[in-house]
């Protein structure tokens, strides 16, 4: 368990780091309703490299945990935009993205078995 959080806190920092590396990847998959598409994948970048810090250190993992949980959560309606985008265009790549969104729960479960 003790290298689980690391394994994760590495997944989160490498993620954001990609949304400003790859931004299109990510404004791609964003929902129409949510406005300002490219700093919503900044924000969600600085949020889930800020989480992957803040679960490395004992003092900050309880809040890093949390603050996951919500990220995670915050973001499942893009796995889902994702998923449907890639079903109306006959996508190859679509029941990746279908088998993406139980793997998010799974993320969320991970997360929270950090909060204490």
């Amino acid at each position: 368990m003790a290298y689980s959080k690391f394994i994760l806190s590495f997944l989160l920092i490498s993620a954001g780091i990609l949304h400003f590396v790859k931004p299109n990847i990510f404004i791609k998959i964003m929902p129409a309703y949510i406005p300002f598409h490219l700093q919503m994948v900044y924000i969600s970048g600085i949020a889930e490299i800020l989480c992957g810090l803040l679960l490395i250190f004992p003092g900050t993992q309880k809040i890093g945990a949390w603050l996951s949980i919500f990220l995670f959560i915050a973001v499942f309606p893009a796995n889902i935009e994702m998923a449907r985008k890639f079903y109306e265009v006959h996508h190859k790549y679509f029941w990746l993205t279908v088998a993406r969104l139980p793997l998010q729960v799974g993320l969320i479960w991970w997360a929270y078995q950090f909060r204490k």
